[in-house]
């Protein structure tokens, strides 16, 4: 049997861990190690660019789709991560209210962007 989750680098997510998974404070220290050594397996296989190895591996594409509950520590890091991703795209906006003269003393108040 073949071992699960072997990557050949180290896996990243600069753009939205900057200081690493560890360091983020959203992360158990194995769990960064974890996401660090095999997360780029993780992620090529819930990308299809590789295929499953072993049935460890089938069953963490199960999880992915949506199809089971995460068990393993493989699989409940990698849904860890991913509603952590998730959170960090919400985007929320502000509105606020901007009183605009229309030539009298009357002020109108209408909602606007705070761009």
């Amino acid at each position: 049997m073949q071992q699960s989750f072997v990557a050949k680098r180290r896996f990243f997510d600069d753009r939205n861990f900057p200081k690493g998974f560890t360091r983020s404070g959203r992360f158990t220290l194995a769990e960064g190690n974890l996401l660090e050594k095999h997360g780029a397996a993780m992620q090529e296989l819930e990308d299809g660019l590789r295929q499953p190895v072993n049935e460890e591996e089938q069953r963490f594409l199960s999880v992915c789709r949506g199809e089971a509950e995460a068990e393993s520590s493989f699989e409940k890091v990698w849904t860890k991560y991913k509603q952590k991703v998730q959170e960090k795209k919400k985007f929320h906006t502000v509105f606020g209210k901007k009183r605009i003269a229309d030539g009298s003393d009357d002020f109108s108040y209408v909602e606007t962007d705070n761009d």
